[in-house]
Formats: structure tokens, sequence, C-alpha cells
């Protein structure tokens, strides 16, 4: 399997100058499951082409900011309008640096790879059992870490960030968050950099409920249509996050 992902990879890297990826990110679930969905090389040769493309066009529609290409890419879970362009509370929003997905722990081995455990799971992270985050597939992941909204400049300190998003669709936007909370998009709404197969909601106890565990959840209700709400859980307070794709981050200096 390994190899034949490689030469296809080698062919497209030749066609369209790509850097020729590890056996780690062919086997990160992202990379197969968009790869295979792909009807040829000529496909998978356009799709990179766009990607670069839209890249370059988010880029060059801002005006001033430097930006480098983000690779591994990082998500963003996102709170909103859906219909905004702008708007405020991204000061609650959060960063995956990397993939949660395949450090997850599958609803089925809960009890043996996290209760049993202490709440430490196999990849490292630590099991909150009064916030946790389920995705799309069933999977217990680690919540995102804050995102950043400030960067350096010579020294000094810039209460703003931006980053180039995208939902992997039509739109590739430059997303500006603000130290403050307030948040704007260069183009398109915040639907349209969402990437709509991913889904993600953090649980936490609701207020005189039951238990709120994994284990009431019922992994009949997974996977989850893309674009569709995540699962209720018993005893839970839930709350829907979008995922947005980080393909670039504005450049800054560090004092």
């Amino acid at each position: 399997m390994w190899r034949w992902w490689k030469r296809v990879f080698a062919l497209v890297s030749v066609a369209v100058g790509l850097r020729l990826p590890t056996r780690e990110q062919l086997l990160d679930r992202r990379v197969l499951v968009s790869s295979s969905l792909g009807p040829g090389l000529a496909a998978l040769a356009l799709s990179a082409l766009e990607g670069r493309r839209r890249f370059a066009s988010a880029v060059e529609s801002a005006e001033g900011p430097k930006f480098r290409r983000q690779s591994p890419i990082q998500f963003i879970a996102a709170l909103g309008d859906p219909s905004a362009s702008s708007g405020t509370g991204a000061d609650r929003w959060g960063l995956w640096a990397d993939d949660p997905g395949p450090r997850g722990v599958r609803l089925w081995q809960f009890e043996d790879k996290l209760v049993k455990t202490g709440g430490s799971a196999p990849a490292g992270w630590r099991f909150d059992g009064d916030d946790w985050w389920l995705e799309e597939h069933g999977l217990i992941m680690p919540g995102p870490g804050p995102l950043p909204s400030k960067r350096y400049v010579d020294g000094a300190v810039v209460p703003m960030r931006r980053y180039v998003v995208t939902g992997d669709r039509e739109v590739t936007s430059v997303l500006t968050v603000h130290a403050d909370g307030r948040w704007e998009l260069s183009k398109g709404t915040l639907f349209d950099v969402t990437h709509l197969p991913c889904r993600s909601a953090r649980y936490q106890p609701a207020t005189g409920a039951a238990p709120c565990t994994p284990a009431s959840a019922d992994r009949r209700d997974f996977p989850v249509t893309p674009g569709a709400a995540m699962p209720a859980v018993g005893g839970c307070a839930k709350q829907d996050y979008a995922v947005l794709f980080v393909v670039g981050v504005e450049a800054t200096r560090k004092p």
C-alpha cells in the first residue's frame, strides 16, 4: 500500500513541484481520505495547483502583511454565526496545532484507555471528565489550545494576528483575530471557510443532570454526516464548533 501511494505522490510531485510526504503523513487519516477520493493523478495535480492558487489569491487580497505557508496544516475550532464575515468571541476559539483525530480514543475504548489509566490517553494527552471533546467518527480527542491573537514586530506586541483559512471548498480567506475577541474575514463567511466533513463538539456537565460521560454516548450516532450537528449526550451541555483549516499564518518576529 505504501509503495503504491509513494509512486502516485512522486508523479504528482514532479508535475506540480510538491514535496513528497513522509510515510507518517500519508498514514494521517485526512491525507488518506482526501487523496483516495480523487479520480486520478490529473485530479490530484489539479487539486494541488488549485490549493496554491487559492492561497496566493487570499494572501494577495490582503494589504501589507507577509504570510508563510503552514505545513502541516493546523485546525481552528470556531464559534459564531455561519453567515457572518465578522464578529466577536474569538477569545473563546481554539487551535489544534496537530490533527487531534489520530490521537483520539474510540468511544468503546473509553473504559480501558482512559478510565483505567486515570485519564492518561495512549497519545499522552489528559482526559478531563468535566470538559471533553468528540469528533465526527466518535473519537474522544484532546481539546484545542488557545488561539494566538497577538504577534511580535521588532520587539513590540501587536494585539492582532492573521491566518489564511479554508474549508477546502471554494473560498480561502484571511482571518484577522484581535486580542479583544473581534474577528473578520477578508472574504466569504464563516460557513464558507468551514470544513464540513470535520465535526467537533465540546461536552461539559449540565446543571442538575446525570453524569456527563462518554460512556453515555450512543455509538450508533457516528459517523456524523458532513455539516450536521454533533450528537447530544445525556447529562451533558454540548457546544458545536466549526473547524477551519489553517494553511498559512502571518509572519511574526519574537523579541
